[in-house]
C-alpha cells in the first residue's frame, strides 16, 4: 500500500476535529441535544414547536463550511474510486442502516461514544468491518466494485 504523504494534513484535520467537537459540545451544553446529523436532518420531517430553527441553523453551518473554506484556501480534488452503482448501492445500504441504527457514523462516533451511549459502542464493530472490507476489495480481490 502506498501513502501519498502530500496529501496528509495533520494539522487542518486536528483543526476540522476540534471545531466538529467544540460544535458537538456547545449543541449539548446549550441546547440539550445531540448532534447526529441524521437526527438532525430526520427531525426536520416531523418537527415538534420551536425544533426547526436550530435545525436549520446546524445545517446551514454545515453547508456554509466549505463556501468558508474556501475563501481561505483551494478546496481539495476529490477523487472517488468506484463506480455509479456502489455509491448508489453504498448510500442505500447507509440510510437504511442510519435508520435502524438509530444514528448515523458521525453521531455515534463523535457524541454516542463520548457519551459512553451503549448502543454507539457498535461503531467499533462497523469501522472495523468497514476497515475490512476495504482491505479485502483492495488489497485482495484487486479493486472496488
Amino acid at each position: 500500500m502506498d501513502i501519498a504523504w502530500a496529501n496528509v494534513t495533520p494539522w487542518s484535520a486536528l483543526a476540522g476535529g476540534l471545531l466538529i467537537g467544540l460544535a458537538a459540545g456547545g449543541l449539548l451544553l446549550f441546547n440539550g441535544r445531540i448532534a447526529g446529523v441524521s437526527g438532525i436532518l430526520g427531525g426536520l420531517l416531523h418537527p415538534a414547536r420551536g425544533e426547526t430553527g436550530w435545525r436549520l441553523a446546524f445545517l446551514a453551518g454545515m453547508a456554509a463550511a466549505p463556501l468558508l473554506y474556501a475563501l481561505a484556501a483551494p478546496l481539495p480534488q476529490v477523487e472517488v474510486d468506484a463506480g455509479w452503482l456502489a455509491l448508489a448501492a453504498s448510500g442505500l445500504l447507509v440510510g437504511i442502516s442510519t435508520r435502524h441504527g438509530g444514528g448515523c457514523t458521525s453521531g455515534h462516533g463523535g457524541c454516542g461514544m463520548a457519551r459512553r451511549s451503549p448502543r454507539s459502542l457498535a461503531t467499533i464493530a462497523f469501522m472495523g468491518a468497514g476497515c475490512a472490507v476495504v482491505y479485502l476489495l483492495r488489497q485482495v480481490f484487486g479493486s472496488l466494485a
